[in-house]
Parts: C-alpha cells; sequence; structure tokens
C-alpha cells in the first residue's frame, strides 16, 4: 500500500508539472508560430501572454488536466498501449473541458493557439511519464486472499508464491470447521514483521498445514481497513459465484485502493481476463468505469428516458386506447427480469398478446424469433412490435435505475436457468445492469442464438463506456426509424427473425427474456 500511495504521489505531482511546463512552452512564440503555421489554423492570430494570463493560464489548465487524469492516478497492471490509449482519452477530455470553458469565460479562457499546443504537447508528455513511473512497481509481495468459498481459497494459497497475510471471509466461512482442506505453505515457521505487526505466513514447497492456521483478518464489509492495515499490494479473490455483488465490491475495493487483484484461472472467464497466458494465477481485466463514464452514462439515462416519456406521452395515450378497443384485458402486462448480480425487478411492457396467452404452456421461445408466426399476436399488437411502440413502458424501468439504455437485454429468471443448462457463462451478463438495447440486438442476434448472443455481450461488458453507448444507441435509432418507415412506405415492417414475442400476464418469451432484439 506504500507503494500505491508513492505511486499516486509521483503520478499526481508528474502531471501538475507537465501541465504547468506545457503551459508555459505553448505560450513561447516559436510554439505559436508552429502552431499558426499548421494551414487549418494559419488563420489564427499567434498569442502573446503576460505574466497573469500565463498564471491564470496554467492554473486552470493544471486543475482540469489534474482532474482528467484521476483514473491513471491509481496503479494498475496496465500494457504499454493500454497506458498511451488511456492517457490520450484524458487528454481529449481535458481539452473539451478547456476550450467550453474558453466559449462561455473569457477571463480564464486558453486562446486557441495555445489551447492546440497544450493539447499536442500533453498527448506527447503525459503518457510518457505514466509510462516511465509504471516501470517504477514493484513486484506483489504481500497478498491476502479475499473469498467465501473454502475450495477456491485453497486453490489459491496453494498456487500462491508470494507472502500471504491471512485472509478474508464472512464470519460463516471458517477453515477450521471444515476438515480435509489443506493448503501447501511454508513449515510452522513464519517470518517477523520489521513494523511489528503480525507475522507474514510464508508459502514454500515441503511441510503442509491447514488454510485455517492462516489467520483471518476481518469480514468483506472491512476490507478496505484491512487492506490499508496490513500493507497489502495484493488481493487473491476466491469467491463461489464471481458474478454477485460481493464479488465485485470487493474488486471495486482493490482498484479504489491501487491493490491487484487476481483470480484462479478456474474461475478465469471471458469476462474478468483478457488472456489466457501466465500461471494459476491470473490478473482481473474488468474495472470498474471510471466516474465520470459511471455519471455521464447515468445523466444520459435519465435525460434519455424523461424526454421519451415526455415527447411520447400523446402516442402513450392513443396505444393505451388502441389496445383496450382491440382486445379486452390490461394496456400494460409485468414480468420480473433478472437484473445486475442476479437480481430482479420489474419490467412493464405494452400488451401485444391475448390474456393468459401462456395457460398451460409455461415460459418457451416465441415462434415469431424463429421467422413463425404466434396466433396469440393481436392486431394492434403486430403494429406495436413493427415499430418498437410496445418498448415504451420501459422507460420507466431506465428511469427509476432498474434498467441502463445501453446493456445486456433482461431475462425471466426461469429462462436463464434453461439457458445455463447448455450455455456456459450465462451468468456473466449479470456483470453490468441490464438495458433496452445492447450490442446484440444491433447485430439482429435473437432468442435462438443464446452463445452468440452471450458473445456479443460479453463484448460490450469488456469496451463499455459512454461513448461505446452512444454508438449503439445510435445505430439501434437508425434501425427503429428504418422498421417504422418500411411499415409505413411498404407495409413490410421488421423482419420476423427479429422481433419478440411480447406478452400479457404470463405469455411466452422468447431467450432473451421477451424483448425485441433491437
Amino acid at each position: 500500500m506504500a507503494t500505491s500511495w508513492g505511486y499516486r504521489l509521483r503520478a499526481f505531482a508528474g502531471v501538475a508539472t507537465i501541465t504547468v511546463l506545457v503551459v508555459v512552452l505553448a505560450n513561447h512564440p516559436l510554439t505559436q508560430s508552429l502552431v499558426t503555421a499548421v494551414p487549418p489554423l494559419s488563420g489564427l492570430e499567434q498569442h502573446t501572454a503576460t505574466n497573469g494570463d500565463l498564471v491564470d493560464e496554467a492554473l486552470t489548465a493544471m486543475i482540469i488536466v489534474l482532474g482528467a487524469f484521476w483514473p491513471l492516478y491509481k496503479p494498475r497492471p496496465r500494457r504499454i498501449l493500454d497506458i498511451v490509449s488511456l492517457s490520450h482519452k484524458r487528454v481529449f477530455i481535458a481539452a473539451a473541458t478547456l476550450a467550453t470553458i474558453g466559449y462561455f469565460d473569457w477571463s480564464t479562457r486558453l486562446p486557441r493557439t495555445t489551447l492546440v499546443a497544450v493539447t499536442v504537447l500533453l498527448a506527447m508528455f503525459a503518457p510518457a511519464w505514466f509510462l516511465y513511473i509504471r516501470s517504477g512497481l514493484q513486484s506483489p509481495t504481500r497478498a491476502v486472499i479475499v473469498g467465501d468459498d473454502l475450495g477456491a481459497m485453497e486453490r489459491l494459497h496453494d498456487a500462491a508464491d508470494v507472502d500471504i497475510l491471512g485472509y478474508v471471509a464472512p464470519s460463516n466461512v471458517s477453515p477450521s470447521e471444515t476438515p480435509g482442506i489443506r493448503a501447501r505453505t511454508a513449515d510452522a515457521r513464519s517470518t517477523p514483521r520489521s513494523d511489528g505487526g503480525q507475522p507474514i505466513a510464508r508459502t514454500a514447497v515441503g511441510g503442509e498445514k491447514r488454510l485455517a492456521d492462516l489467520p483471518r483478518l476481518s469480514g468483506l464489509s472491512t476490507l478496505d481497513e484491512t487492506l490499508i492495515q496490513h500493507d497489502a499490494d495484493t488481493v487473491l479473490l476466491g469467491f463461489g459465484e464471481p458474478d454477485r455483488e460481493e464479488f465485485f465490491g470487493a474488486l471495486a475495493t482493490c482498484h479504489e485502493h491501487g491493490v491487484r487483484a487476481m483470480v484462479h484461472r478456474d474461475q478465469a472467464d471471458s469476462v474478468l481476463v483478457s488472456r489466457s497466458a501466465g500461471g494459476d494465477l491470473v490478473d482481473t481485466d474488468l474495472e470498474p468505469w471510471d466516474f465520470q463514464d459511471y455519471v455521464l452514462k447515468r445523466v444520459f439515462d435519465v435525460a434519455f428516458a424523461a424526454t421519451g416519456l415526455l415527447a411520447l406521452s400523446p402516442l402513450i395515450a392513443v396505444v393505451a386506447a388502441a389496445i383496450k378497443l382491440d382486445s379486452p384485458g390490461p394496456v400494460l402486462y409485468a414480468q420480473r427480469r433478472t437484473a445486475e448480480f442476479g437480481d430482479t425487478f420489474t419490467v412493464y411492457k405494452f400488451r401485444s398478446m391475448v390474456p393468459d396467452a401462456e395457460a398451460g404452456t409455461g415460459a418457451k421461445l416465441s415462434e415469431e424469433d424463429a421467422g413463425g408466426v404466434d396466433p396469440r399476436v393481436t392486431s394492434v399488437g403486430k403494429v406495436l412490435r413493427k415499430t418498437h411502440l410496445d418498448e415504451i413502458p420501459q422507460l420507466w424501468a431506465v428511469l427509476i435505475g432498474d434498467m441502463s439504455v445501453v446493456g445486456p437485454r433482461p431475462e425471466r429468471p426461469e429462462l436463464d436457468v434453461d439457458i445455463e443448462d447448455s450455455v456456459d457463462q450465462w451468468r456473466s451478463r449479470w456483470f453490468v445492469k441490464p438495458g433496452l438495447t445492447g450490442l446484440a440486438q444491433i447485430n439482429d442476434v435473437t432468442g435462438h442464438e443464446p452463445r452468440q448472443k452471450l458473445r456479443y455481450d460479453i463484448e460490450y461488458i469488456r469496451k463499455q463506456s459512454f461513448w461505446y453507448d452512444l454508438k449503439i444507441v445510435t445505430r439501434q435509432v437508425y434501425q427503429v426509424l428504418i422498421d417504422a418507415a418500411g411499415m409505413v412506405i411498404g407495409g413490410a415492417g421488421a423482419d420476423p427473425g427479429t422481433e419478440a414475442s411480447d406478452t400479457g400476464e404470463g405469455a411466452p418469451q422468447r431467450a432473451d427474456g421477451g424483448e425485441r432484439d433491437e
């Protein structure tokens, strides 16, 4: 942990220093002349800053750049190209913020020539600084096992080649009460600590002792305090279900404190790690969202849902009236769907089938998913599906936070169970909040292709960012407009293979949760 804070201080101080030097260099007459010599910028005047202007510009730029680079202050086992890419992303965010400030506040703005020069210079020197201090990170030497599964914890302890300080687990997980749980460790001797703290149980070939001989450091709820108290630099995650909130809570704590998080290869599915090379212990390659991206995503979700519900309110009234006139039964139907970490929530949609369409059949795939015709779909329901209007009530779930605009489509819990029997890692889709649309939907992958659907969902989880969401939403809106135009102009509507079976209470559902693959 001491190494972690040293890295943070070097990263923070380095960015601040580089930003000030870059602003000074950007205001040099030679730099100004080079910028204005570029054809697109040749019409700009060169900027001559006074001492007062230079101080204001440097202070403004330093505050903005320091904030933009916040995610890079935490030590991570990132690859060189990842560091360069993330640094350039942060430079772009800082430049956009500085340009916005300059547009609204002329007293602290950076002139355009200076802003261009600062952006170019930061893109050169900032990645170089992070690559330099990256080389100073020490190899992991002090590990803590964190988990709730004794078998997984045993495998981690047996595979570890670093000092094991102890384990963190719930109070009901006790190795001492589980005979047969053994781990390869040193003999009864322990290595004393120079700071007078608890001795280190060292691992080595030879002598065996039970996992229970390691000290229990704390419970999961106080993991952050434990990492600081014992100066741990590595956490070995041994959870029985690494798709649950407990696992991600521990992973988020590791990232918050700049501690390396590793899992055993047996639990290294395609979401947690990106490469298969290495030994039994592999680094996790799934980071929590940057705070800025998380805020942007939630703001976008609320704005999108609120605007949609308000703008479509007259249409909602028309659709409700048409459903009531077309067939008896409720306007909306509600069903439970699987949410993040395996929880459930209620989703609402406009009813497009006759009431009790699923009576006596149970949950199953719709014939429409395979290109057939489902006789239980009402006349109004056919129009709703082809125009995607049946999806409108789901905006409420987005508004209250049960869903996001972009994410894996939510499933019915009973269908999740059925699919898990034939598709490994299906629960990996629970790593993020479900959405109205996703990568699988814009690629026309239906519930009859669960393996391919899972592949797209995992790809989204690994690539997710606010800007990636915008790309998916843009493609989805385009597809919706094309489907609606096709129905109005040609009467053909959307391809049947991409339509869902949206039902009344208890009606048939497709494997992607009864939702249209948009």
